[in-house]
């Protein structure tokens, strides 16, 4: 009988997390059984702006958002849609980043932290890969994690680019990459801090 009933309150707590949960965010019976270190960030776009109004937008974005598989970067000022750019992933795009060398795009939030204006490609602002679960999890595990993930345009080296011309659309080493117009707008609406969240 005891039995029967923590189970009941259990089923109990899941069920009102399931209910109580935003929509389209995952829940998991983990919950439960530890405490969550990591604040789960809901964002909605709730109205898109005109094509007029994104090309007259000139204040500052406060949320990026990159979806892997839609190979699509956004980005939100409060719940506006501002700019939507179709981005290249790394080499090997599909998976979470776990190790220097393996080419791929990281997943998860994490935060725009600084830019570099003379990078080998056109202006870069970088993504906070790893954190510090990731880094922890990495040196556990005997291995590399890898860094200097960033946002970037194409490369300043002009035989570099062309080469781009012939190749498939994924080709950075685990980077964002834009056209640099493109880039050239992300620079100017993104300021340093902004959060960014990477999607599969």
């Amino acid at each position: 009988g005891k039995v029967i009933y923590m189970r009941g309150i259990y089923l109990g707590l899941v069920c009102g997390i399931y209910l109580l949960a935003p929509a389209g965010a995952e829940v998991t019976t983990s919950l439960l059984l530890k405490p969550v270190q990591t604040k789960i960030q809901v964002k909605k776009p709730v109205q898109k702006i005109t094509k007029q109004e994104a090309s007259e937008f000139d204040g500052f974005v406060d949320y990026v958002h990159v979806k892997k598989r839609e190979r699509k970067l956004y980005l939100y000022s409060e719940d506006l849609l501002v700019k939507t750019y179709r981005i290249a992933l790394g080499k090997q795009p599909s998976g979470q980043k776990r190790q220097e060398g393996d080419s791929r795009t990281p997943e998860g939030l994490y935060t725009l932290d600084w830019r570099n204006p003379n990078s080998k490609f056109f202006r870069s602002i970088h993504v906070s890969y790893p954190n510090v679960v990731q880094s922890r999890s990495a040196e556990e595990a005997g291995i590399d994690p890898g860094g200097a993930i960033m946002i970037h345009g194409q490369p300043n080296n002009w035989a570099e680019r062309i080469k781009l011309t012939f190749r498939y659309n994924d080709w950075t080493e685990g980077c964002i990459a834009l056209e640099n117009q493109d880039m050239m707008e992300v620079w100017d609406l993104v300021r340093d801090g902004t959060p960014i969240k990477i999607d599969p």
